[in-house]
C-alpha cells in the first residue's frame, strides 16, 4: 500500500477510537441508570463486542474499504460511508455491522498473488481468515479475505492473529493418523489427501500418517510407538478400523498404568482422542458422534478440538479380555459376517448383501442363555464406584436377569449406532455417554416378521414394537451359546406363517460367530459384556440423530 494510504488509515483509527469509547461510556451511562433503578449492586458488563480493541484499521473486504476492529474475542468490520460534499449528514441508513468469532477461526494465512509455477514470493494482496460454520450437523470452511497492500499493516494483524490461535489449547498440533487402504471401495487414502489433508496443512496441524497394511498393523503400532509427541489419533476408514484403534489406545492406557490386559475390570481412561474420518460401508461411529457421514466436517471437528466422551463396552470370555468395542451382534449379525467372509470372489460392494440374502434364506435361531444387569438409570450421574458395585455381585443370587430360549439375533451397543440405513441409529434408545448399553434380544420368530422387523430400522415406525423383540438398559450382558438344543418356542408352533426352524444351530467347530464392530471372532461358550463409561474421548459433538436420507436396503 502507499504510503499517502497508510498515512490515511492512521488519521482514521484515532478518530474512529475517540467515537467508540464516546458511545460505550453513553451506552454504559443507560444501563447503569436503569440497573441503579431496578436496586442492582452489579456494575454493567461490556459484551465481546465492546472489549478494547487490540488493533484496528481499513481493509477492503469485497468490493467495499471497512473499517476493522480485532478484539480478544471477535473480528468485526464495518462499510465506511464517505462523506457528503456539503458536509451534511447522509440520509442512508447506518452501515451494517458484521463480524465472526476468533473460536470459529482455525487457521489465518497471507495472501499473495503468484505466476504459474512460483513457490513463494508474489504481490502482497492481505489477509485471509479460514472460518468453520455449522448448517445443521455439516460443518464447512469459509474464507474471509481483507485485503491491503501494507507489509507492515498486514504484518501486525497477522502477529496478532496467529497469538490468539495459537492460544486455543484444546486444538491438536500434531496427530498420529492411521488410514486403511482396504476400507469400503478402497477410497480412505484419497479422501485422507483430497478432503482431509489440505484442511490440517491450513492449520499448521503436523500428520505422522501410517497406511495399514494388515489387520491388526495399527493395533501392534499403538502397543509400542511413542504418544507423546501427539495431541489425538485420527483413523481413516470403517468401523472396523475404527474399533481396532479404539481397541488399541484403551489397551495401550492400560498397560502404562500398570493393568492386567487379560482381565479389565474398571479399565482407566486412554489418554488421547481419536479422531473418526468415515471412509467405511456403514461409518456407525462417525455417524453417532458427528451426525453425518462427511469427512470435511469430521475434520474440522478434529481441528477445532471439539471433543465428546463416550462409553465403550468390554468383550471378555473365560475372565480374559478379547476387545474393547462399541457394538456386539451374535445370532443374525454374527451368521451374516460369516457369510461375507465366504464371498471373496464377490466385489466388496455386493458382497454384503449377497450374505444378507443368504442368511436370511437359510435363517435359524440360536439356542442360549441370556442374562443381564439392568442399568440403575443414573445415566452420567453414575459414578464408577457406584457401576463397579452393580458389577461386583455376579453370583447366581445377585441382579442377573435371565432368558433362556431361541434367539435369531442378539445386539449389544453402548453408541446408538446412527447410519444411513438406520438414521434413528440401532439403538436409538441409548446415547454417548449415558453409562449404560442397550440391549436388543429378538426372539424366534417367522421369517416375514423378522424381515418386518428390519424394514422398519430404515422407516419412522418402531421397529421394537413386536412380541418377540425386548430391550433393555443394561450395565452387563452374559451369553452362554448352548451346544444342544433344550427349548422349543411356542409362538412359533402356533403361527402357520413360520418359516424359521425351529431347530436350533449347532455349532459342529465348538466355536459361534460374533459381529463386533463389523469384525468376525469366533469364540467357545460364554463371553461378558461390561460398560465402562466415558473411557474415550471422540473429536466430535453429540447429536440425536442422522441428518442424511434414509436409504432402504435393496435385499428387503
Amino acid at each position: 500500500m502507499s504510503e499517502t494510504m497508510c498515512e490515511k488509515q492512521q488519521q482514521v483509527c484515532p478518530r474512529a477510537e475517540e467515537n467508540n469509547k464516546k458511545k460505550r461510556k453513553k451506552q454504559q451511562q443507560q444501563v447503569g441508570a436503569e440497573e441503579g433503578a431496578r436496586g442492582s449492586v452489579h456494575p454493567p458488563q461490556p459484551d465481546s463486542s465492546e472489549a478494547e480493541p487490540l488493533v484496528r484499521g481499513i481493509f477492503q473486504i469485497g468490493k467495499k474499504s471497512h473499517d476493522v476492529v480485532l478484539t480478544p474475542t471477535r473480528i468485526t468490520w464495518t462499510p465506511i460511508q464517505p462523506e457528503h460534499p456539503t458536509g451534511q449528514q447522509s440520509s442512508v441508513k447506518k452501515p451494517q455491522e458484521d463480524f465472526v468469532e476468533l473460536k470459529d477461526v482455525f487457521a489465518v494465512k497471507v495472501k499473495r498473488r503468484r505466476s504459474a509455477g512460483q513457490k513463494s514470493g508474489g504481490t502482497l494482496l492481505g489477509i485471509t481468515l479460514f472460518t468453520c460454520k455449522r448448517k445443521g450437523a455439516k460443518l464447512k470452511d469459509h474464507a474471509v479475505h481483507l485485503n491491503n497492500l501494507s507489509a507492515d499493516h498486514c504484518e501486525i494483524w497477522f502477529k496478532h492473529l496467529k497469538d490468539i490461535l495459537y492460544g486455543f489449547q484444546c486444538r491438536p498440533k500434531s496427530l498420529k493418523v492411521f488410514i486403511n487402504p482396504c476400507s469400503h471401495k478402497k477410497e480412505a487414502y484419497h479422501i485422507y489427501m483430497d478432503q482431509v489433508a489440505p484442511l490440517f496443512k491450513l492449520a499448521d496441524i503436523k500428520t505422522d500418517v501410517t497406511i495399514t497394511e494388515r489387520k491388526g498393523h495399527a493395533l501392534s503400532i499403538l502397543k509400542d510407538c511413542s504418544l507423546d509427541e501427539y495431541d489425538g489419533v485420527v483413523c481413516v476408514g470403517g468401523d472396523g478400523s475404527v474399533a481396532e484403534v479404539a481397541h488399541g489406545l484403551l489397551l495401550r492406557a492400560q498397560m502404562e498404568a500398570g493393568r492386567d490386559t487379560d482381565s479389565i475390570f474398571m479399565p482407566v481412561q486412554a489418554a488421547l482422542p481419536l479422531g473418526v474420518i468415515p471412509a467405511g460401508s456403514t461409518d456407525a461411529v462417525a455417524c453417532s458422534v458427528h451426525g453425518i457421514r462427511h469427512p470435511v466436517t469430521a475434520a474440522l471437528h478434529i481441528i477445532m478440538g471439539h471433543r465428546q466422551a463416550v462409553d465403550v463396552c468390554s468383550v471378555s470370555s473365560m475372565g480374559r479380555l478379547l476387545r474393547f468395542c462399541f457394538s456386539v451382534m451374535f445370532g443374525f449379525g454374527g451368521r451374516t459376517l460369516v457369510a461375507a467372509e465366504k464371498l471373496t470372489w464377490i466385489p466388496n460392494t455386493q458382497r454384503r448383501e449377497v450374505a444378507f440374502i443368504t442368511t436370511l434364506t437359510n435363517l435359524k435361531p440360536e439356542d442360549c442363555e441370556l442374562s443381564f444387569i439392568p442399568s440403575s438409570g443414573a445415566a452420567v450421574d453414575q459414578s464408577d464406584s457406584e457401576l463397579e458395585d452393580e458389577l461386583s455381585d455376579v453370583g447366581e443370587g445377585g441382579p442377573w436377569q435371565t432368558r433362556r430360549g431361541l434367539f435369531l439375533s442378539i445386539s449389544i451397543m453402548s453408541i446408538p449406532c446412527l447410519c444411513s440405513m438406520a438414521p434413528r441409529g440401532l439403538a436409538p434408545f441409548t446415547r454417548l455417554n449415558n453409562s449404560s448399553m442397550a440391549l436388543v434380544a429378538v426372539g424366534n420368530t417367522s421369517r416375514s416378521e423378522f424381515i418386518k422387523h428390519l424394514k422398519r430400522y430404515s422407516s419412522t415406525n418402531n421397529q421394537f414394537s413386536f412380541s418377540f423383540v425386548e430391550t433393555q438398559c443394561v450395565c452387563a450382558v452374559r451369553l452362554r451359546p448352548r451346544s444342544q438344543g433344550g427349548w422349543t418356542d411356542e409362538t412359533s408352533e402356533d403361527n402357520e406363517e413360520c418359516d424359521s426352524k425351529n431347530t436350533p444351530i449347532i455349532s459342529s467347530e465348538g466355536t459361534y460367530p460374533w459381529n463386533i464392530d463389523g469384525e468376525l471372532l469366533e469364540v467357545p461358550g460364554e463371553i461378558m459384556i461390561r460398560v465402562h463409561p466415558r473411557i474415550l474421548t471422540l473429536f466430535g459433538a453429540d447429536v440425536e440423530e442422522a441428518e442424511e436420507k434414509p436409504i432402504k436396503c435393496s435385499c428387503i
